[in-house]
């Protein structure tokens, strides 16, 4: 059975202003990145949208490289 805490960080969820933030990117970049699918998954909660906290770091995780000619995550 999960412990409390993990329950309550499984239910944080992410604006697209706290996101751009941790990104350091702006919320239209965001917001095009959902139109062309090259951002972090997020979850659409009528005309709302948030990211899980994970999704975000998933999305930074597969992006970081040790060189410039590096195509994937090694």
């Amino acid at each position: 059975m999960p412990k409390t805490a993990d329950i309550e960080d499984a239910q944080i969820l992410w604006t697209p202003h706290d996101t751009a933030g941790r990104l350091r990117v702006s919320e239209s970049t965001l917001a095009k990145w959902r139109m062309t699918g090259d951002g972090p998954e997020f979850v659409k909660m009528g005309f709302k949208v948030r990211y899980r906290p994970a999704a975000v770091e998933t999305f930074i995780a597969k992006r970081t490289r040790r060189s410039t000619s590096q195509t994937a995550a090694a």
